[in-house]
């Protein structure tokens, strides 16, 4: 699964799994709250690990309002989908994985590079990191 940060453009986290259920998406959660904090709002599609019992009590017990994008319509989400689509193209599909854990290895330092020295057109030709600390909303990689 992806995370990334609307405004900054950081990505939190990628989670690789062979498949991924709301208690998944939940310890994914709470990974990323533990190290830089709950967020107020999620935006999400409509898949089935997010519409699940799981993640809405985890948002109702944090206070989190979970938003969700209108089933057949990725124009709603369009960032999010965007980054899905580079992480595919970059990083899924560039790579022979040998292993679950060769993938995360690989997938790890993929994001790393995308948040510590990819500069966005979009953030003034900084990196999502640079914004992360010029906004004021830095976060560790």
């Amino acid at each position: 699964s992806t995370i990334v940060d609307n405004f900054t453009r950081v990505s939190p986290a990628l989670d690789v799994r062979t498949s991924y259920r709301g208690s998944d998406v939940v310890e994914t959660l709470d990974r990323i709250a533990a190290a830089h904090g709950r967020p107020k709002r999620v935006r999400l599609d409509n898949g089935p690990e997010f519409i699940s019992k799981d993640l809405d009590l985890w948002a109702y017990q944090h206070d989190v309002v979970l938003d969700f994008s209108r089933p057949g319509k990725p124009t709603e989400n369009a960032f999010a989908e965007a980054f899905n689509g580079r992480v595919r193209a970059e990083c899924l599909n560039a790579y022979w994985f040998l292993s679950l854990d060769d993938a995360r290895v690989k997938c790890e330092a993929w994001r790393r590079d995308y948040n510590e020295h990819r500069p966005h057109s979009s953030l003034g030709n900084q990196t999502p990191m640079e914004r992360a600390f010029s906004s004021g909303q830095a976060c560790l990689p």
